[in-house]
């Protein structure tokens, strides 16, 4: 009997337990999707494909980069919490150099920043390629060359982080509330999660104050991500009636159709079944 009543207690407990989101899609703003399309197949590991028999798009792996078309060009200065995407590389010199002789203008040249992370110098580097519509792409040293991370920015990284791991169950590391400087820049506190190949990166806002003051100089905090170069980031959940109807109970804000705002005014798209190329 007391077995029985244990398992009766520490049922609710674990039903509370959010299923495992997997990460599904980027969505771009752009005036030239074809020409975008063609960019991030030529230069990145990824390959054309069609989504949903609908849209031509980038497929990356294990998800999908989409596009809409728009006008005039979208806003990509860095004020709104999604900061870059990127690509591994494996000898990333070597790389750059290739990407430098194939014509790719980068934002910030290759910058050693092995110290960052407690290695001698030589050991790992990154570059800021200035890609379609001026969206900002990261090259890093990598153990692969493949589709690898979304960089966010946060008022409260830790939070954040918390956020993504209560509602989507994604795992991963969350610091502490301790400030780091590095060459200048805030770089904690950092959260740092893994959505199926997808490093999910979450640094301090102060980052933005530090590296871009004329910027912020008069800024309070983020805007929305919607229109911008970078609109939104999508998940894919097994039941997405369940799952929204889940948020909304629970006072996450559902904008319109399946999005969501997450933490510092990112759009969410939540879409039903995990990517798959067709």
């Amino acid at each position: 009997m007391r077995i029985l009543i244990l398992l009766a207690l520490l049922t609710p407990a674990v039903a509370q337990e959010p299923p495992k989101a997997h990460f599904h899609h980027i969505h771009l703003n752009t005036t030239d999707a074809a020409a975008a399309i063609d960019f991030y197949t030529r230069k990145f590991d990824c390959e054309k494909g069609n989504f949903a028999g609908e849209a031509d798009a980038v497929w990356a792996q294990k998800s999908w980069m989409l596009f809409t078309k728009v006008k005039d060009a979208p806003p990509s200065d860095i004020v709104s919490a999604i900061w870059h995407f990127g690509w591994g590389a494996e000898d990333m010199p070597a790389i750059y150099k290739k990407q430098i002789d194939s014509g790719t203008k980068f934002q910030t040249p290759i910058t050693d920043i092995s110290d960052l992370v407690g290695k001698p110098a030589g050991n790992f580097y990154f570059a800021y390629v200035d890609g379609p519509d001026h969206a900002l792409i990261e090259l890093n040293t990598a153990a692969h060359h493949h589709f690898g991370h979304v960089h966010l920015l946060s008022a409260d990284p830790i939070a954040a982080g918390q956020w993504y791991k209560k509602y989507f169950g994604i795992p991963g590391y969350i610091g502490q509330r301790t400030g780091r400087v590095y060459r200048g820049v805030h770089v904690e506190p950092v959260a740092s999660l893994n959505m199926d190949n997808v490093n999910i990166i979450i640094f301090p806002i102060e980052y933005a104050r530090d590296a871009m003051p004329d910027l912020w100089k008069d800024r309070k905090g983020f805007e929305s991500t919607k229109g911008r170069v970078v609109d939104h980031l999508a998940f894919s959940v097994d039941n997405l009636h369940e799952t929204l109807e889940r948020l909304r109970k629970d006072g996450v804000k559902v904008t319109d159709g399946a999005f969501i705002e997450g933490p510092d005014r990112i759009r969410i798209e939540l879409v039903e079944g995990q990517a798959t190329k067709e």
